[in-house]
């Protein structure tokens, strides 16, 4: 099942990686996407602004967790393409431990601090109780987000992209069925959404853990391999924490245009809570391809094919950008049907800021297409420094316009959505400047 990506026609092998992720990522993306609709159909405008809103911080605190995880992911995916088992699973104990220290502190201080994100986040007084109740249970699964996140991230690296998929469609499918009973049935408001969101996690985390540790061959540990070498600690943490670093400077930049989103109002707040889960759903294809990316190109960095790595380059931004053209046409077609499923009719105003947030964010879905695929090129070969650097660029940029443009009153709440592309495209270029300056030096030729 594990798929070793130095071999074979290189697009075929990185699509053959990357579908498992994908098909993974929608059933993901269509859960998020039944637990709004559920929310805003069933509790209202002001329960879908705070789980909305909620969605955000989360999103964050689990960008932190997937960076440390990616970041490993990176250090497996490299020792395995150079064939060094040992060093593979010894790095395993390694980076568990690590993250999991850094899990544990981070989840007692999101309780600690819970009573301050109110006024962190400018969120109304009618929104506030609903998103407390919700965010009260929800950090609660911060734990099982780990254990997914680490053992999809190690599976993946070896190439096993199938068995996260497997475990993410059981979550996910538990995870509607469970929403649809604890909010309609036991009508228990947004703690009831939260409840069925950290069900699910548990059963998937531990699920895909115990399937790691005691089915692959090739992770199973032996005791000479369970110790630490503090230069294997350094290399995993230079990978971890700059990819973490980069994940969630991207996430924080999120949540400060939350923020500004929120000064606007709970109808604004709902617009941008159904609009961002369709415009999630849209791009989260390429997202997945640029992580699948990343895992060829790491294992190739590994094997020493640099002429593997820069065919694999100019195909997966020949098929990121087709795909993202078509995604563009499909979403500004059909935005305004599309948020109908989150809004009832009548809510037009809500209705008319989500279409006009998809008209301008889906126009430019190419820029965001090509940053994922560079976020992956520089984390595989070693620079996650470089990331971070295109990370500060766009979401730098758009905080900034996004505070400074909203304040214009011929703008006004338009301004944060056009902040956005501009971020995306000032990080591509530079990215993509560094890339052909610094080839030689970055492929060690």
């Amino acid at each position: 099942m594990n798929t070793d990506m130095t071999q074979g026609a290189a697009m075929k092998s990185m699509l053959r990686f990357a579908v498992p992720m994908i098909l993974g990522n929608l059933l993901q993306q269509c859960y998020n996407v039944a637990d709004t609709l559920i929310v805003g159909r069933f509790l209202g405008p002001y329960t879908l602004a705070a789980v909305g809103s909620s969605f955000a911080l989360m999103t964050f605190l689990t960008s932190i967790l997937l960076g440390l995880c990616m970041g490993s992911g990176t250090y497996f995916s490299i020792r395995f393409g150079e064939r060094d088992e040992r060093g593979l699973r010894e790095g395993i104990c390694a980076s568990f431990v690590l993250i999991l220290g850094l899990t544990i502190l981070l989840n007692i201080l999101v309780f600690v601090f819970l009573d301050t994100i109110q006024s962190f986040l400018q969120v109304p007084e009618e929104v506030w109780g609903d998103m407390r109740s919700y965010l009260a249970v929800i950090f609660c699964g911060i734990f099982a987000t780990f254990l997914y996140n680490y053992f999809a991230s190690l599976l993946r690296a070896v190439g096993n992209s199938v068995v996260p998929l497997i475990f993410l469609a059981v979550s996910a499918v538990l995870n509607i069925g469970l929403d649809l009973w604890f909010v309609i049935g036991l009508e228990r408001g947004a703690a009831g959404a939260a409840e069925a969101t950290v069900i699910a996690q548990y059963i998937s985390g531990i699920g895909i853990m115990v399937y790691a540790l005691f089915s692959v061959p090739c992770l199973k540990m032996r005791r000479e391999e369970r110790r630490f070498r503090w230069s294997c600690m350094r290399e995993i943490a230079g990978f971890s924490v700059l990819t973490c670093v980069q994940q969630s400077v991207m996430n924080l930049g999120i949540l400060l245009v939350q923020g500004v989103v929120n000064s606007f109002g709970s109808g604004v707040m709902a617009a941008f809570a159904a609009a961002v889960k369709i415009d999630a759903f849209a791009y989260m294809p390429v997202q997945d391809f640029g992580n699948a990316f990343s895992t060829f190109i790491a294992q190739n960095f590994g094997a020493g094919k640099r002429d593997r790595i820069c065919a694999g380059f100019r195909g997966a931004v020949a098929v990121s950008t087709g795909f993202c053209i078509v995604i563009s046409a499909v979403v500004w077609i059909f935005a305004r049907p599309l948020m109908l499923l989150f809004v009832k009719a009548e809510d037009s105003a809500i209705i008319a800021e989500g279409v006009r947030y998809l008209r301008i964010e889906g126009s430019f879905y190419c820029g965001i297409g090509c940053l994922f695929l560079l976020y992956g090129l520089y984390r595989a070969l070693g620079k996650p420094g470089m990331s971070v650097v295109l990370t500060v660029i766009s979401l730098g940029t758009r905080v900034v316009l996004a505070y400074v443009l909203s304040a214009v009153p011929e703008v006004n709440v338009a301004g944060i959505w056009w902040a956005v592309p501009i971020g995306w495209i000032l990080a591509d270029v530079t990215g993509f400047v560094y890339y052909f300056r610094r080839r030689e030096r970055l492929l060690g030729k």
